[in-house]
């Protein structure tokens, strides 16, 4: 397929490249790739990778999202040394756009947390229940205390400041689930379009991740994002391989894909801080640390 990226704005100059683009899913891991001739300036922007037109996103887009045809797939580097090429990411999901971005653990399907009409099709691309509950990623703990009444003061067995044991877990791979405060929009305690299946829903999943490509979309998002953890619809496993994330859901509506790099299967670690002492609902990539009691149901959330 033959395809042309417009220079101006990133290159400096007006004009086309031409462009060839290849993908493909084999044992060993592939990358999208695009050949052609570059201008000789060093900052280039990955172009647009273009999939099959999706329904599904033209109708449920938000109103100021205006992208039509195309999966967005950007390739980064995972240290965060080219964060410049976050920025077409950010503009799109300010304007209602669901994608997937990398984070410390698992990569994670998200969109604004502001946006209503991000939210409904984010659930209906990964076809999650109106039941599910989805975790919010915060750039900073100003973001949990906004929208949510915050960490408990103690867990009634002698520890008496949790929030500086938290302060030693974030950023980092856990979960914490906490009361949402009055702030946290309707739309993330409710689901449904009639009243008889809204959901009330009083606690919510808050993360914290340490990712710098994740830390750089939502330092410039300036805001949370809501977060579910990307798992293949048919086989219940996460996908960790962004290509394959992209053939996947690209299809389906998705947006935009970053790049950073291959992921382990290791999610969050999930605590439970809604109890007089803080539970563990599932071992993670965090380790379980001495204030944290350990549950026999280990059943996890739809967390990243």
């Amino acid at each position: 397929m033959l395809l042309e990226a417009r220079a101006q704005g990133h290159w400096g100059v007006a004009g086309t490249v031409p462009l060839t683009f290849r993908r493909s899913l084999c044992s060993i891991p592939t990358r999208v790739s695009f050949h052609g001739a570059a201008p000789p300036q060093t900052r280039r922007f990955q172009p647009l990778a273009v999939v099959k037109r999706s329904p599904k996103r033209l109708k449920y887009s938000a109103p100021r999202f205006t992208k039509e045809d195309g999966l967005l797939y950007v390739q980064v580097d995972p240290i965060g040394s080219d964060s410049w090429k976050l920025d077409p990411v950010v503009e799109l999901l300010k304007g209602g756009a669901v994608g997937v971005i990398p984070t410390d653990t698992l990569y994670a399907m998200v969109c604004d947390l502001s946006s209503h009409s991000a939210i409904e099709r984010l659930r209906r691309i990964k076809e999650i229940e109106p039941s599910k509950p989805l975790s919010i990623i915060c750039r900073s703990f100003r973001d949990i205390d906004t929208y949510t009444t915050g960490f408990p003061s103690g867990n009634g067995q002698g520890l008496t400041d949790i929030f500086r044991a938290v302060k030693h877990c974030l950023p980092g791979p856990y979960t914490f689930i906490l009361t949402a405060s009055k702030q946290l929009p309707k739309q993330c305690t409710r689901y449904g379009t009639a009243a008889s299946r809204y959901i009330s829903r009083k606690n919510v999943g808050v993360r914290i991740p340490d990712d710098p490509v994740c830390q750089a979309i939502l330092e410039k998002m300036d805001g949370p994002l809501i977060s579910t953890s990307v798992k293949s619809p048919e086989e219940n496993e996460w996908i960790l391989d962004p290509v394959i994330i992209a053939d996947v859901y690209g299809p389906e509506g998705l947006d935009f894909v970053v790049d950073a790099g291959l992921r382990v299967a290791d999610p969050s670690t999930v605590v439970d801080m809604t109890a007089s002492s803080p539970r563990l609902i599932r071992q993670g990539k965090g380790p379980k640390l001495p204030w944290m009691i350990a549950e026999d149901d280990d059943s996890a959330r739809d967390g990243n």
